[in-house]
């Protein structure tokens, strides 16, 4: 019984030629009638899977001239460099200087990113934290995602130039100075300080409470952000039995 044998060239002859193709169109090229065999040979090149149009479009990194977020479309079909849409969406929000707002990460990638975004938040891969009636999406790492957040307040209230300035000055921070600094703050506005400046620098009203606590009390770790025994625990070093 003779064997159909298939070599990739059929294939990386049709996407140089379209530079987008569909399974159908590969396998026509290919002269086979089972996926497998196409995926089996598309396999040992380095093709890529649109994230748009439910991954139905195939092409070459070799063809691809990817722009400065690792997006590459071609004919309304779109590429991206970080994979799938949930991929894509992670990296992108978390690289965000001020996070972003579902139509504003939309218009970068072109897609309806509503429910890609929900999916990352219920699998703690994002973060959102409503701003304006709005959810603003940002980074879960929390460093990261007080710095957006920060920013994201002071473009959304440019005209308020002391809060610009508090916001822009707290993102320089390191995790105690910004926990000291908020309950600095708060002691300037008082009652209700600790909400206000927790909501303005995505903090807890909690930390802002015990950073206002620590300048109280004096007790403020000069050289130490944070206390002892904090963070993650020390690995024990295992000895060998002799």
């Amino acid at each position: 019984m003779n064997c159909t044998r298939f070599t990739a060239q059929p294939l990386q002859e049709l996407l140089q030629s379209t530079k987008i193709a569909t399974l159908p169109q590969l396998k026509t090229a290919l002269g086979a009638t089972a996926d497998l065999t196409v995926f089996r040979k598309l396999a040992t090149l380095p093709y890529r899977t649109s994230y748009s149009h439910r991954g139905a479009y195939y092409t070459l990194d070799t063809l691809v001239l990817y722009d400065e977020h690792g997006l590459w479309s071609c004919r309304d079909v779109h590429f991206s460099r970080h994979g799938t849409l949930l991929d894509t969406a992670a990296v992108l929000v978390a690289k965000a200087p001020a996070g972003y707002f579902t139509d504003e990460l939309e218009a970068v990638v072109h897609v309806a990113v509503k429910d890609a975004l929900r999916q990352l938040v219920k699998r703690g891969r994002l973060h959102r934290q409503e701003l304006d009636g709005r959810y603003l999406y940002c980074a879960v790492e929390r460093g990261r995602r007080q710095e957006q957040w920060a920013a994201r307040q002071a473009q959304q209230r440019p005209e308020d130039g002391l809060q610009a300035a508090i916001v822009l000055f707290y993102s320089l921070l390191d995790e105690q100075q910004r926990r000291l600094y908020a309950g600095l703050e708060s002691l300037e506005w008082g009652h209700g300080g600790d909400q206000r400046m927790g909501h303005l620098l995505g903090l807890d009203p909690g930390t802002v409470a015990r950073g206002r606590l620590e300048l109280l009390s004096g007790q403020v770790l000069q050289e130490r952000v944070r206390r002892v025994g904090g963070g993650r625990p020390r690995a024990e070093k295992k000895r060998l039995k002799s």
